[in-house]
């Protein structure tokens, strides 16, 4: 049975954060298997956008304040996209958000009397504290998180740990675990030349970071352990690629700690070939975040087969198993430079472990949708039979 199937994210191309990403792995992975995909996203580009297999319907949208790289805006106002929903016809909504595009997401499955499942991606009380500096605010906007999930027929996280932090803000009903995926895919030998050559890499062990460019992204970690591990004489190169608001204070913390000769900023990389060949040069992928539920790029640094460093207990390292797939520390510089210091004094060990992570770490999206899907014909079924609670039609 072909399904209808919305996806509703408030981050998209050519924004590739990774709730974005993986809306779009939902997307094109939904439109492989045969199903009809609608993406409902704040307007980011006017420009050209053809060649997607789903249908794109965004609306006018704004800067959100202090955090330029993303949108916001309020699809029933406007009149275009309007026009356009309503000759779009669905089965079931998805939001992978519960800000403006969660909230249109809602707005429809009333409307339609369709089922609405959301995925939780991420730790917001993190976001609405740094953007508000007030604890009060912050729990006051967990409150509305938590009053849109209640809303939903069926709520997902992506991983049971990051189940578990919805429950802390005080969410009460039951989570599917529904994992991130990843596409398999083979390193481009022509773009691990193309890195060497534009960072001027030589036989030296490549560190790797990939995300925002955002202290809440533990990057000050990062930095303070290479000033470590430089003190020490050890060689090595760090590269960070992205984008983010605190790209300017993490470029002065480089000079500050004196690693302007040994690492360099990417920016943002589009070119999925370059970022692989990153990903495939690196010896290890250091992403020491606390915030991260299921960071895509640790599963993206697996498929070349380079293992990450990542913060004991964290939400993010539910998939490491330490010195097996990947490598654990606590959340201090000294012990990031200690398991860096010690990953790469066993490069026959290091190999052993890039093996094992690319072995066990990456889930192709295929068999993701697959267990999507069969939750959302069990939604649809049950909605046509009358046996969906509907919670949201009481709160609204």
């Amino acid at each position: 049975m072909t399904l209808r199937i919305g996806q509703f994210t408030d981050t998209f191309l050519p924004v590739v954060d990774g709730v974005g990403r993986v809306a779009l792995a939902y997307s094109e992975t939904l439109c492989k298997m045969g199903h009809q995909v609608t993406v409902v996203t704040p307007m980011y580009d006017t420009g050209y956008r053809g060649g997607y297999p789903f249908e794109l319907v965004d609306f006018a949208a704004r800067n959100v304040p202090g955090m330029k790289q993303y949108k916001t805006g309020e699809a029933p106002w406007d009149p275009h996209y309007r026009r356009r929903m309503r000759m779009i016809p669905l089965d079931i909504a998805h939001a992978h958000s519960p800000f403006t595009a969660g909230s249109e997401a809602l707005r429809l499955a009333v409307l339609r009397k369709i089922p609405l499942v959301a995925t939780f991606h991420s730790k917001y009380y993190d976001d609405f504290l740094k953007i508000t500096k007030s604890e009060a605010l912050a729990k006051a906007g967990v409150k509305f998180v938590v009053d849109f999930y209640n809303r939903c027929d069926e709520v997902w996280a992506v991983g049971a740990n990051t189940a578990d932090v919805l429950h802390e803000y005080g969410y009460e009903g039951d989570i599917q675990v529904m994992p991130n995926g990843v596409s398999l895919r083979e390193p481009n030998p022509k773009a691990l030349e193309e890195v060497n050559r534009r960072w001027g890499l030589k036989k030296e062990p490549l560190l790797l970071f990939v995300g925002q460019m955002n202290w809440k992204k533990n990057i000050l970690t990062v930095l303070e352990a290479c000033a470590v591990l430089n003190a020490q004489g050890k060689k090595f190169h760090l590269i960070l690629a992205g984008q983010g608001p605190d790209i300017r204070e993490i470029e002065r913390k480089i000079s500050d700690l004196g690693l302007r000769e040994r690492s360099h900023l990417a920016g943002h990389i589009t070119d999925m070939d370059l970022l692989d060949g990153l990903y495939s040069r690196a010896s290890l992928f250091c992403f020491p975040s606390l915030y991260d539920a299921a960071p895509m790029v640790v599963r993206e640094a697996a498929v070349m087969g380079t293992p990450s460093v990542m913060v004991r207990g964290s939400t993010a390292a539910e998939i490491i198993r330490d010195g097996e797939n990947g490598f654990l520390c606590e959340n201090d510089p000294m012990d990031l430079a200690r398991v860096i210091d010690l990953a790469l004094g066993d490069r026959e060990k290091l190999q052993l472990v890039g093996q094992k992570a690319q072995e066990t770490i990456p889930v192709p999206w295929d068999g993701i949708m697959e267990k999507a899907v069969e939750r959302y014909t069990r939604l649809i079924a049950l909605g046509k039979e009358g046996k969906l609670t509907r919670k949201y039609l009481r709160v609204i």
